[in-house]
């Protein structure tokens, strides 16, 4: 494995408000000073990295290169499941073997190694400030993690999209698993068929419509109002198929 390149860190988590996240921050602080750490995402789904992995090749999509994608959603820690370190054109991402980087390695085409390094001591339960991050470290600065390749990591043979919800933001929007294969087509959630529009202005307070969002997936969302809400929805729940009005 070569000598990666690392501009700054990005941390992707499903930790929530409370003191997780602040820990990881100035561990971060202490063994990278010289990195920039941006918080990019810390609401996901708990618990579910099936879900997180595809919304990550969206959220990374148009950040700027050189990015190590820290990415912690883990309930299995502790348990047998690896540490995997991958590499998608000049992007670099750590996080645990569960899924969450199969279909962004699929998209990129990338590589990914398995992480054989571990640090002296580690808590049972939060590898992410334990291991991950210390591997992290050890990537910014050219230091050994004992990688040795891996071909198969879990989630190899998930499919490239994934028709259900997998986040809902701040606004109650629901972004899913899905791209756009024309906007002619109308989105089935559930009993209701929703009529593609560009953008919220476009249809009258209180609709539910579908939309491209910035991050190039399918979003699902209420003119001034709530999606999950308004459909009841929440993250996991099935989407789809388009269908063509006729």
């Amino acid at each position: 494995m070569e000598v990666p390149v690392i501009e700054r860190i990005a941390l992707v988590t499903d930790f929530g408000a409370g003191p997780y996240l602040g820990q990881m921050q100035a561990a971060l602080d202490a063994s990278l000073p010289d990195h920039a750490v941006i918080d990019l995402v810390h609401d996901l789904p708990p618990f579910r990295p099936d879900l997180a992995a595809y919304l990550l090749p969206a959220l990374a999509r148009d950040m700027p290169p050189r990015t190590l994608y820290l990415c912690v959603v883990d309930p299995g820690v502790g348990g047998a499941r690896d540490g995997v370190i991958a590499r998608v054109g000049e992007d670099w991402f750590v996080a645990p073997d569960n899924g969450l980087l199969a279909p962004h390695l699929m998209a990129g085409a990338g590589q990914c190694w398995r992480i054989g390094w571990l640090p002296s001591r580690r808590s049972a339960t939060f590898h992410g400030r334990d291991w991950f991050l210390p591997v992290a470290a050890r990537l910014c600065r050219g230091e050994d993690v004992g990688a040795t390749r891996l071909d198969r990591p879990v989630g190899h043979d998930w499919s490239k999209t994934l028709d259900r919800v997998l986040y809902a933001d701040h606004y109650g929007n629901l972004m899913t698993g899905l791209r756009p294969v024309g906007y002619a087509q109308s989105l089935r959630v559930g009993e209701r068929l929703l009529p593609w529009a560009r953008t919220f202005c476009a249809v009258e307070p209180g609709e539910a419509f579908w939309y491209e969002n910035a991050l190039g997936l399918v979003e699902i969302a209420v003119n001034q109002g709530r999606a999950d809400g308004a459909l009841g929805l929440v993250p996991g729940d099935p989407v789809g198929p388009f269908i063509m009005p006729g």
